[in-house]
């Protein structure tokens, strides 16, 4: 198969997640003999943190501005077996236009589907989304569960809608041994949101301020100076990806904390989520609907509701912790890797492939706009 995106980045995971996703699921397509092909435009805030040149299996094309890639574009889109477009593609309308038109199978993969819908539900803009919404792709593939899927087909048209939820890489992201400088009793990752940062301060920063004698550690991108630091908070600028095994590794415990947009509909697992079980380490998370169908509540992680919860992981047992930590990496090899999303992508694309195909043979007087209703 072959598979043209057209996304955010790839190449640099400064401040978002999704290249450590493509990266990990390109690898998985590449080694059950698929090949994709990523338009990526090459903005100065990605090209400034560039943490990826090349990858086995894929085709990045880094472009400045759209019409310097059209041609290539509607080529390499019309012999693909699957083209698709992501949410943030800062060319999201012309890829759209392109897609739609002239691919065999055209797919939208909303990666962030939660924020789409707050936006459009709060009567605002989505950049990447067209007037049509996503009525005439073939397959809208969402990273989040639940109820989201239906509000996609309800307030964007999407014909035919399932889960693609997020993954990792277990040869990138594995046990080994602590890191002095990340060292800590509760760490967590993650880039500064806005919008996480009332649940932030509830379950990580007043846990610190209560245990002035423990060392808390906060690794990411676009933290303001006005952060509510503490002198028992130590701060990792961005780290890359090569070296969150090792975060996740340096301390017994470390922090989930889910975006209001995503944990309010459910069935949002974050990419940090199952990096951090792949590495061992034992998880603490805020709790949402659809958690359990991705770890075991008391077994594979420990939820907090408030900052008492998250006091009550910090002082568990080193022992107990390794033995969350362990069952949580059991059950994300044999869920949640990267090959396995490859796999159920197959799966999907398949479907949609065979479903078009039935719909193309369908009497003339039927369109496809008539077939708004499918669902996989």
């Amino acid at each position: 198969m072959k598979l043209v995106v057209f996304g955010l980045t790839i190449s640099s995971s400064w401040g978002n997640g999704h290249a450590t996703l493509w990266r990990g699921l390109c690898r998985a397509l590449a080694r059950r003999g698929h090949r994709v092909t990523f338009f990526e435009r090459d903005v100065a805030y990605y090209a400034a943190h560039r943490d990826l040149q090349s990858l086995e299996g894929v085709d990045l094309r880094l472009y400045g501005d759209w019409s310097e890639i059209a041609r290539a574009a509607e080529a390499e889109t019309r012999s693909a077996d699957v083209a698709m477009v992501t949410s943030y593609c800062p060319d999201a309308i012309d890829a759209t236009r392109l897609v739609t038109e002239s691919a065999r199978l055209s797919v939208f993969y909303d990666m962030d589907a939660p924020m789409t819908l707050e936006r459009l539900q709060a009567g605002l803009a989505v950049a990447y989304v067209g007037a049509r919404g996503f009525r005439d792709f073939d397959l809208v593939l969402s990273y989040t569960g639940g109820v989201t899927l239906n509000e996609l087909r309800v307030w964007l048209g999407a014909r035919r809608v399932a889960p693609l939820y997020g993954s990792v890489d277990p040869d990138s992201h594995r046990p080994m041994p602590p890191a002095p400088q990340y060292s800590a009793h509760l760490s967590f990752l993650g880039t500064y949101a806005a919008d996480r940062q009332a649940a932030l301060e509830r379950l990580f920063v007043n846990a610190a301020r209560a245990r002035p004698d423990c060392r808390f550690v906060i690794g990411g991108a676009q933290y303001p100076e006005a952060f509510p630091w503490t002198e028992n908070i130590y701060f990792v600028q961005h780290l890359p990806p090569g070296e969150h095994p090792a975060f996740f590794c340096s301390s017994p415990m470390t922090m989930n904390v889910t975006r209001p947009a995503f944990a309010t509909r459910g069935y949002c697992p974050s990419g940090r989520l199952f990096e951090a079980a792949a590495c061992g380490a034992a998880i603490v998370s805020d709790e949402w609907v659809g958690l359990s169908t991705f770890f075991t509540p008391g077994s594979e992680i420990l939820l907090a509701r408030d900052t008492n919860d998250v006091l009550a992981a910090v002082a568990l047992d080193s022992e107990e912790a390794r033995r969350i930590g362990e069952r949580a990496r059991e059950r994300v090899l044999d869920e949640h890797t990267a090959e396995r999303r490859a796999s159920e992508l197959e799966l999907l694309l398949a479907s949609a492939t065979n479903r078009r195909a039935e719909i193309e043979h369908l009497p003339q007087r039927s369109s496809r706009a008539d077939h708004t209703n499918l669902e996989l």
